[in-house]
């Protein structure tokens, strides 16, 4: 039998945390003939030269900078794909054509979860790009109202970080950090917002897992503040992808 081959996607690859995870996930549970690599793709437009040279392939999780690029190498979208517009996990279908889905989207929700209390009813995004798209989509699920926060805001649900004020963080008392500042190794970076008004009421969420507290969230936290990191964001949207392909390579 043909080992199935799964991977990730994106550019750069060096701290990723999907191929450690699933092979981990793989020797625990005592699962075989399925491997996971990584492929560092520079730029999306080499994925069907990918696919090509590895038939094998049954699915690919996606990561930055391709999240919303990869869809003009799609043939079929899942609802969630179609309503955002972006995507984090592919299929191979049996017939050869490729279906994206998002399982960020339920990743995030369920991990934001336990943190949410009533006075959380509205949330400020950091970042516009394909993660941030998966941020808004489970807020709006859980009845959150959405603000977009850029440094070159576009359109009329988007602020830059210039309009932050107090009167504005007394109303959105959710903070999502989706940009990729203080990952490692600039653990220093962290996003250009006004931090002498948070207050012990708001809840700070950084995507970001390595370190497993940034520079955001440390400065968060100094001012009481609940904070979370996005690790189990990642375990929760991985197990949903490998469902996907399970259920997809049994067809």
């Amino acid at each position: 039998m043909k080992t199935k081959l799964l991977g990730l996607i994106g550019f750069p690859l060096t701290h990723s945390f999907s191929e450690k995870y699933f092979a981990e996930k793989f020797r625990q549970e005592n699962i075989e003939g399925y491997e996971y690599r990584n492929f560092e793709l520079k730029t999306i437009d080499s994925l069907p030269k990918l696919l090509q040279k590895q038939p094998n392939i049954i699915g690919l999780n996606v990561t930055i900078p391709h999240k919303e690029s990869v869809l003009k190498y799609v043939d079929e979208f899942s609802e969630t794909v179609q309503e955002i517009g972006a995507a984090n996990t592919l299929v191979r279908l049996n017939n050869g054509r490729i279906k994206a889905y998002n399982t960020d989207v339920y990743g995030f929700r369920q991990s934001i979860l336990p943190f949410i209390k009533p006075r959380h009813k509205k949330a400020l995004i950091l970042g516009t790009g394909g993660a941030a798209k998966a941020v808004a989509h489970a807020l709006k699920q859980l009845q959150i109202e959405i603000l977009f926060v850029s440094r070159m805001p576009q359109t009329k649900n988007q602020i830059g970080y210039e309009d932050l004020n107090e009167t504005l963080l007394n109303q959105y008392l959710i903070v999502v950090n989706t940009t990729p500042l203080g990952t490692f190794p600039n653990v220093q970076n962290k996003p250009d917002f006004p931090y002498h008004f948070i207050k012990p009421e708001h809840l700070f969420y950084d995507l970001v897992y390595n370190p497993t507290q940034t520079a955001f969230l440390k400065a968060a936290e100094k001012k009481g503040a609940s904070i979370s990191n996005g690790l189990n964001m990642l375990y929760l949207q991985a197990e949903k992808a490998w469902q996907i392909w399970l259920e997809n390579s049994s067809k």
